[in-house]
């Protein structure tokens, strides 16, 4: 009875102390939140360390903690303590998804450091791996998009620099050895980007940043045709997207605050 007792009296001063470390963990998580407000990061990426060290199950913890670590790496910036945050984020958000494979923000979050790193290949697997948990994020769409004319647009711009062919010199390319080999090359990633953008598109009807991209896409394609027809073909759909993303800035402006859409008295006399 007395070892009953004993055992019974421990179990319960475990699972007290195991309560208490919850609520300061989740003390400690609020104070983090709220030093990330007030953007002292590194004081914020202490206090979520404390949460997870009390309290090693807490997801969101785990979140803010890569998130206090990422929105301190500098895009661009080479030093290796930009670096070492970069990875610091990526490890943390890593161990998110090991509790949450699903995590979309994770997900997200891991895409757009790569995004940010320039390192296309591996965004590029993130987005793909995102869509399939969240197939209505139209950001990784468009994103997509964005990967798909980085990855192919130098490749055009140096082929007609060796072909003496300025940028705004009409298409396409005039050599078909190097048109063929473009074709090879990127054709399928130019298709892909469009599709991308298109279901962008088809999720909100108004993104005109994705407007904008498929005009590039499309220039992108045109150059590689093999025809004059063919050509202009891609270069009308390409003018169009440049008339829709104007016009549905204009609508989206005029919803803004302040803009009434009434015009003076003497524009209407």
């Amino acid at each position: 009875m007395k070892r009953k007792y004993f055992v019974s009296i421990f179990l319960i001063a475990t699972l007290f102390l195991f309560g208490c470390d919850k609520l300061k963990s989740r003390d400690q998580l609020n104070k983090g939140v709220r030093a990330y407000t007030s953007a002292k990061y590194q004081e914020a990426v202490e206090h979520f360390k404390t949460a997870i060290d009390l309290d090693p199950t807490n997801p969101n913890a785990k979140l803010y903690l890569a998130t206090a670590y990422m929105i301190q790496y500098i895009p661009g910036a080479e030093s290796p303590e930009n670096i070492q945050m970069a990875q610091a984020a990526h490890d943390q958000f890593l161990q998110v998804l090991e509790q949450d494979p699903k995590n979309s923000v994770a997900m997200a979050s891991i895409a757009l450091l790569y995004f940010n790193q320039k390192k296309m290949d591996e965004a590029r697997d993130w987005y793909l791996k995102l869509i399939q948990v969240d197939p209505n994020n139209k950001e990784a769409f468009y994103t997509l998009g964005v990967i798909a004319w980085t990855k192919t647009y130098q490749d055009r711009m140096e082929a007609r620099a060796k072909l003496g062919m300025k940028p705004e010199d009409p298409g396409p390319l005039k050599d078909k050895k190097v048109r063929e080999e473009l074709k090879t090359k990127n054709l399928d990633t130019i298709n892909q980007g469009i599709q991308f953008l298109e279901k962008a598109l088809s999720i909100d009807a108004e993104y005109d940043d994705a407007m904008a991209y498929l005009n590039l896409l499309h220039r992108e394609r045109a150059d590689l045709a093999d025809s004059q027809d063919l050509y202009k073909k891609d270069i009308e759909v390409a003018d169009n997207w440049v008339q829709k993303t104007l016009e549905t800035k204009k609508i989206k402006a005029a919803r803004m605050p302040g803009a009434t859409g009434i015009t003076t008295e003497e524009s209407t006399q």
